[in-house]
């Protein structure tokens, strides 16, 4: 795999690929990244773009914990600071820190280990600048994450899920970072000995047409603002579309995809195989 290495004074093991019992290596990205193990999860840092190309987080669901949420994002001591996207993306403006692993989904097993895995998700190789308004498509993508969530409390089930930004070429740039338009997850599980896997993509494009677009970043790019975004809108689509839009290698997972989508060739794939989700019971149901 691609990597540059890393040290700390304490390595965590992060991600384990044999946690569902099928093998679910970590996702090989086509550029170099830093590996960045963290208590149950892995962040694969792009340090070109300063964000991550993908994060791994480790889910059992017989084991978790409420620990206090705290918000003490910070920088990772391990990455020189200019390969990281750190508080000054956030300032001043209507972005969010999204976090890529959710901050409930590593905190399980002992009370200390919990609250280390907390605390981890709080670096900010694990954010991701996302739009700060609320709507409908924004609590379906949240609602996901829940439900992924709380099967796994309710089934007492392990999941290894997948989250990251789609890094394009064509992101709007804002203080020296691309912001990504698109984000992806994949849900993987164990049945009966064999893996399974969902895929889901966030999209907050701007919902302008080209001339519309590019005057509204001009006057953002003029006045230090974020770039325009959209409405988010939540879809779930073939794990090969996520592999083939990131450049991802995702291993076993294109072909443990439940919805059974095609194999996509090596280009950016169209989006014809994408379902939007319009309420909450299209993720449950998908996930049932």
């Amino acid at each position: 795999m691609h990597g540059v290495q890393t040290t700390s004074r304490t390595t965590p093991a992060g991600h384990d690929p044999a946690f569902l019992g099928p093998e679910v290596p970590l996702p090989v990205p086509p550029r170099p990244v830093r590996t960045l193990p963290s208590t149950h999860f892995t962040v694969l840092l792009d340090p070109v773009r300063r964000l991550a190309a993908a994060t791994v987080v480790d889910v059992d669901g017989s084991g978790l914990v409420e620990v206090p949420r705290g918000d003490d994002w910070r920088l990772d001591p391990r990455v020189p600071e200019d390969e990281q996207a750190g508080p000054e993306l956030y300032a001043r403006n209507d972005l969010d820190r999204g976090h890529l692993v959710r901050r409930r989904d590593p905190v399980w097993g002992p009370p200390e280990v919990a609250a280390r895995a907390n605390a981890d998700t709080f670096l900010y190789p694990n954010a991701a600048p996302q739009a700060a308004r609320f709507n409908q498509g924004e609590d379906l993508w949240v609602g996901l994450e829940d439900h992924v969530l709380e099967h796994a409390r309710a089934q007492r089930r392990r999941l290894v899920v997948l989250t990251g930004p789609v890094l394009a070429d064509d992101d709007p740039v804002y203080r020296g970072v691309g912001i990504p338009l698109l984000f992806w997850k994949v849900a993987a599980w164990a049945e009966d000995g064999a893996l399974r896997a969902l895929a889901f993509v966030l999209d907050q494009e701007p919902l302008l047409d080209g001339d519309e677009l590019e005057q509204a970043r001009a006057r953002a790019q003029a006045a230090d603002a974020a770039p325009p975004l959209g409405p988010f809108r939540t879809f779930t689509v073939p794990v090969a579309d996520v592999a083939a839009r990131t450049g991802l290698d995702l291993g076993p997972l294109v072909a443990a995809d439940v919805q059974g989508g095609a194999v996509v060739a090596a280009s950016v794939p169209t989006r014809t195989e994408w379902v939007p989700l319009t309420s909450g019971d299209d993720v449950r149901r998908l996930l049932a």
